[in-house]
């Protein structure tokens, strides 16, 4: 049977688990985008290094995995978050590598041929933290060029629930010097947000002439939290990047034809016994771009996304709906329902009066493990567009954002298939959208025994 969760046009595997995206980077007109994969959907299957390519941000080839653990090596349990950056006619791998009973997930690099397509042996490149550090979490490096400098950035928690974002400098992308924290705060809640006692993934992006570190908030006791932003050149008051249910570990290509774009994990709503049945779990967003209100980071679908339109729209009230669709919302306040059948819908409200934004999913029904709570982004709209909101559906991922560059994303999973119907305020306009994931290697991806020789 068709799985009507399945998306369609976010990067995702036909099967197995898909996480953190790591070092975006565009390499003679090609994008790669390498993630977090493992070929079952189990988490005890060894961490590597998915790979999808595209010519235009939005169509992507799913590849062979570009690095698969060493047996013995740096990276025996796994090839952990990172990045990369192109080096010469290749592109070079900064990473996290993975050993049981280890302390730390050590700062490795891989150099890969001239393609992409697959990474060398690893080398570890940054010594771990010392032990009267008193650091409890290290890992994810981010690396990016400073004029004819390397410069890198690593995740970690430290004494007294501080997180941190501990900085290197090189000349060469070999030798590293350890230059103290880039920033660092100790955990505390800031606009109701929990700061982490350590910060994951992070990322610098240069938005309107200013650095903004961009952290995934993480601690001992409950892992993930929130994707969450600030300026660097400011005592850091760290806002959320996207106020749904299911976005992490973000991450950024710095340099491409297409400006600087922002990537992030869709993470699954639905308890893992689900989606071990299913086969498959995770998805890559949509890219993002970004620009800054005073000091929060606002983002949008890059412009690139319109190409999977695949008809000049029509009303959208009234309107029968498959599973991949747009919603433009004109900036008049109502609700979008997206019904599945007759007990269970999906609203999104826009409440121009209140300046708020509200996804409620609490009666979509669907699989048990799915919460039902609400969202809301607030100081969502104003009057740079014509639009209030922006509306993607694909199967169960939902992603949502409005005029003033607030974001929602998240997941339902209604039982029942499409069609869908749409109840929405006049004026509001629905597209069809493309199917844009397809597989180089279809055979070599789905088999277990898929794996990159190192």
């Amino acid at each position: 049977m068709h799985d009507h969760h399945l998306p369609q046009f976010h990067v995702r595997l036909p099967r197995g688990y898909l996480n953190d995206p790591n070092g975006p980077v565009e390499l003679g007109g090609t994008t790669h985008l390498y993630f977090q994969s493992r070929s079952y959907a189990e988490i005890a299957v060894p961490v590597e290094w998915g790979h999808a390519t595209s010519e235009d941000l939005v169509h992507w080839t799913l590849q062979r995995p570009a690095m698969s653990p060493v047996p013995g090596g740096l990276d025996s349990d796994g090839c952990w978050s990172g990045n990369t950056v192109v080096d010469g006619e290749s592109v070079r791998a900064f990473y996290s590598g993975k050993v049981e009973q280890r302390p730390y997930q050590s700062v490795l690099t891989a150099v890969s041929d001239r393609d992409g397509a697959n990474f060398g042996p690893p080398v570890q490149v940054v010594d771990d933290p010392a032990p009267e550090e008193g650091v409890t979490m290290f890992r994810d490096p981010f690396v990016w060029r400073d004029g004819s400098r390397w410069r890198m950035v690593v995740g970690a928690a430290g004494p007294d629930n501080t997180a941190s974002m501990r900085q290197y400098c090189s000349e060469d992308g070999s030798s590293w010097v350890f230059e103290g924290d880039l920033a660092r705060l100790p955990r505390t809640e800031f606009d109701g947000i929990d700061t982490g006692e350590g910060w994951e993934c992070p990322q610098l992006i240069a938005v309107d002439g200013r650095e903004i570190a961009i952290v995934s908030s993480w601690s001992h006791e409950h892992g993930p939290g929130a994707v969450l932003a600030f300026p660097i050149d400011a005592s850091p008051a760290p806002r959320r990047v996207d106020d749904g249910h299911n976005f992490y570990a973000a991450s950024v290509m710095r340099e491409s034809s297409y400006g600087q774009v922002l990537f992030g994990w869709i993470t699954e709503g639905r308890s893992a016994a689900e989606w071990q049945t299913a086969g498959w779990a995770g998805a890559i967003s949509l890219p993002r771009r970004a620009w800054l209100d005073g000091d929060q980071l606002c983002s949008e679908p890059h412009p690139a996304v319109a190409r999977l339109r695949v008809d000049s729209g029509r009303p959208a009230s009234g309107a029968t709906v498959g599973a991949q669709v747009e919603i433009m919302v004109p900036a008049v306040s109502g609700t979008v329902r997206l019904q599945y059948d007759e007990g269970h819908w999906l609203d999104i409200v826009v409440d121009l009066d209140a300046d708020t934004l509200t996804l409620d999913r609490s009666a979509a029904g669907g699989e048990s493990g799915a919460r039902a709570e609400t969202a809301t982004s607030t100081r969502a709209f104003s009057d740079r567009t014509d639009w209030a909101a922006r509306i993607f559906l694909d199967g169960s991922v939902v992603e949502v954002f409005t005029s003033a560059g607030r974001s929602i994303t998240s997941r339902v999973y209604p039982t029942t298939p499409p069609p869908w119907h749409v109840h929405a305020p006049a004026g509001a306009v629905v597209w069809d959208l493309a199917r844009s994931i397809s597989s180089a290697h279809e055979r070599e991806i789905v088999r277990v025994e898929a794996v990159t020789v190192r």
